[in-house]
């Protein structure tokens, strides 16, 4: 995640220490040794959805799983990932609260001392339901919407969906949790950003993550005909910065990042270098110390089934099963090449990105990405949108540091 609020405005928000190893603001994460030592978990607990979106990463089913790991599995999943001290829980699915003991098992892991948050498409989020969730000891809830009204109930394949997820943001809000809205840019919706940005500002939620398309799932299906071009998400990241300005100097606290594309880094490195050259003294060490992409460093996911992935998108390949290992045992073991070489620095990387000026910053972008566009796991990934002369010129500035 790029937070734009820090690195553009000099905010500082809660998960800053994260990513950029500095104290935590407000209701943030606890402080960890060093940016990540160990991994955000998201843990697509089911399958399950009531809903059937374009774009689902793991393409979600509309009938239960007979696989999925019981309750009492559930809780020992929960009690690995304590004992190993990872800094947040992130339950997602499907639909986490499409599984009847999704309360059950949020309960046992803030009880261990797990700070968990919710991925949810918003609809089921009555009041009721969102008071046990507070009750549980969930942190947060990021809720998504892909657009006004009749764009993001067509991408959602479902009427309704939009006004039941309205309706869940604002029973979250009403409940006192910190609400994240995801929005996932595509042809199909990109130029209703900013409409989605005044729908924040308007419904005063805290927290936007902007997503850019993972070839995952159905994701990968639509991926050719539904990803942006170049200069479409440039214009949308400079969108982006644009409303990440107005919303602070508006005295909004509200904070923006973007996700899952991480020449995001490299272009905000060189926007700064030409707009901002003071202010690019202080953050671009900042970029560099994240690191970019952090697939089986400092994010990683288990699946439906209790196998352990390199992150939420690559439930295509299975490092082990947590019913059979500790997932600390899995994550820590790299005599598996894929796992190996995300771990390794610089990562076995090859065409244009092995030798990119800039790989200190993204690290190689999403590698899951790479791996569908080309079949090769190690390829440059296709949503990089600078050209090779504007990396040349991040890459002189972070010489330059």
């Amino acid at each position: 995640m790029l937070n734009l609020t820090r690195l553009w405005c000099g905010a500082s928000t809660p998960g800053d220490n994260l990513r950029y190893g500095e104290a935590p603001r407000g209701d943030g994460p606890p402080p960890q040794p060093r940016v990540h030592h160990r991994p955000v978990v998201v843990w697509n607990i089911s399958r399950l959805c009531n809903l059937h979106c374009a774009h689902c990463y793991i393409s979600a089913t509309t009938v239960p799983d007979p696989a999925e790991l019981d309750t009492e599995t559930a809780f020992g999943v929960a009690d690995q990932l304590a004992s190993y001290s990872i800094p947040v829980l992130l339950l997602s699915g499907g639909e986490p609260m499409a599984r009847p003991d999704i309360l059950q098992v949020a309960r046992h892991a803030t009880a261990g001392g797990l700070r968990v948050g919710l991925s949810t498409n918003g609809t089921l989020l009555t009041t009721g339901v969102v008071k046990q969730l507070k009750k549980a000891g969930v942190a947060y809830v990021g809720i998504s919407i892909d657009g006004p009204e009749a764009v993001n109930d067509k991408f959602r394949g479902s009427l309704g969906a939009f006004s039941q997820a309205l309706a869940g943001i604002r029973n979250a809000r009403a409940e006192g949790f910190r609400v994240s809205l995801r929005f996932t840019l595509t042809r199909y919706n990109h130029e209703y950003l900013g409409e989605v940005f005044d729908l924040v500002e308007r419904e005063g939620i805290p927290r936007v993550c902007i997503y850019h398309l993972a070839y995952a799932g159905r994701g990968a299906r639509i991926s050719e005909r539904a990803d942006l071009s170049p200069e479409e998400t440039r214009a949308a990241i400079d969108l982006c910065l644009e409303r990440t300005e107005y919303l602070h100097q508006k005295g909004l606290d509200t904070e923006v990042l973007t996700v899952d594309n991480h020449s995001d880094a490299a272009y905000l490195a060189l926007r700064l270098a030409k707009e901002r050259p003071q202010q690019a003294e202080e953050v671009l060490p900042l970029l560099s110390l994240n690191g970019g992409n952090a697939s089986g460093i400092g994010i990683g996911s288990i699946g439906p089934h209790g196998d352990v992935h390199a992150d939420q998108f690559s439930h295509h390949r299975s490092f082990g099963s947590v019913v059979e290992r500790p997932f600390s045992v899995i994550w820590e073991d790299t005599s598996h090449p894929i796992m190996a070489g995300l771990k390794a620095k610089p990562r076995p990387l090859e065409g244009r990105c092995a030798v990119c000026p800039a790989l200190s910053l993204c690290n190689g972008n999403l590698r899951v990405r790479a791996e569908t566009a080309t079949g090769n796991m190690w390829a440059p990934d296709p949503a990089c949108y600078l050209t090779d002369r504007e990396l040349q010129t991040v890459g002189g500035v972070l010489r330059g540091i």
